[in-house]
């Protein structure tokens, strides 16, 4: 046969040996560069926007019945466009791993934003959550050695918490009306960083491959998180006390945007990119949705940004930039 492989044989792993294989198997194809570019730009720029209209959805809506509403109607809309595709839904594994991944990164993470933006702008709580690039690649432990093989890594981890330590000693000494304790908002965004981190890392590495599209993987996260969001609502008189006749139009379409485009799209670009990059390298939406939400606070929501929260989003963003060079 020489070095000329026959007909129904394809060469393994850059080695000598030639295997057969079908000649009709499908081989699995590359992502297309548009594809992961507009998946990147989801994640990157609709992202960094959603923390504004948590913020004004909230005005109206108690937290747990906004993450009600918003998780379970982007789940059911995702299951009716998975239907249509003729995907299989009724998949226990998927459904019972896709489940507790969206408790981990939709309840408690969104939960935590929700509940932080009660003492805290939403300019502060994504500078915050640019942190957690830095706990992905601390918590996942399969790749510590690749990881933590050079100094310049364990350098940017160590400054990336002290520009978390910078943006707390701000809220902690700030005098505020009343005796609010804002540095309890950066207390909780710190726990729903290590939560994103943990459901980002559980996801990649026992959801990887069960959904061709991740669209139905997406659709059971939500709900999920939806039903969760939904008892805890029940259980604390969220329900109770909402008033839909007081919900602003702003509100109603805020919640809109946050559905369609901050839950069905960009959380499900986000589930892809998962699949097909790097989990570090999609851990760098943290470089741009801080900016962006700093952006649209500050000009659509007149929030103040000090000096010291702009000199943290530097250090973080810095620190990031030091741990995914390597």
């Amino acid at each position: 046969m020489g070095n000329v492989p026959a007909k129904g044989l394809v060469r393994c792993f850059r080695s000598d040996n030639y295997y057969y294989l079908p000649n009709k198997l499908p081989m699995p194809q590359p992502p297309g560069r548009l594809a992961v570019a507009a998946a990147y730009f989801l994640i990157y720029v609709v992202w960094g926007s959603t923390y504004y209209f948590i913020g004004v959805c909230l005005h109206d809506f108690p937290p747990f019945v906004l993450g009600t509403v918003r998780f379970a109607v982007a789940g059911l809309a995702l299951l009716a466009v998975c239907r249509l595709r003729g995907e299989r839904l009724l998949h226990r594994g998927l459904i019972f791993k896709s489940a507790v991944c969206g408790i981990i990164l939709l309840f408690v993470d969104q939960g935590v934003i929700m509940f932080a933006q009660r003492y805290v702008s939403s300019s502060l709580v994504a500078i915050m959550a640019s942190s957690t690039a830095l706990w992905i690649m601390l918590l996942d432990v399969p790749q510590w050695r690749r990881n933590f093989r050079s100094v310049s890594t364990v350098a940017g981890i160590v400054l990336g918490f002290l520009g978390v330590a910078m943006l707390y000693l701000e809220q902690l000494n700030i005098q505020r009306p009343g005796g609010s304790h804002y540095e309890y908002g950066v207390l909780l965004l710190i726990g729903g960083c290590i939560s994103w981190a943990c459901g980002t890392l559980y996801s990649k590495y026992h959801i990887r491959g069960n959904d061709d599209g991740g669209l139905s993987s997406s659709a059971w996260q939500m709900l999920g998180a939806g039903v969760v969001f939904a008892l805890c609502a029940g259980l604390s008189g969220d329900f109770s006390s909402l008033q839909l006749s007081a919900v602003s139009a702003v509100s109603w379409l805020s919640l809109a945007y946050l559905i369609v485009f901050g839950s069905m799209m960009a959380y499900t670009a986000y589930i892809w990119l998962l699949r097909v990059r790097p989990a570090t390298e999609v851990a760098t939406h943290a470089y741009v949705n801080p900016v962006v939400a700093v952006v649209i606070g500050a000009g659509l929501g007149h929030e103040d940004v000090t000096l010291i929260q702009l000199a943290g989003l530097a250090v973080i963003l810095i620190s990031v930039m030091m741990v995914n060079r390597t």
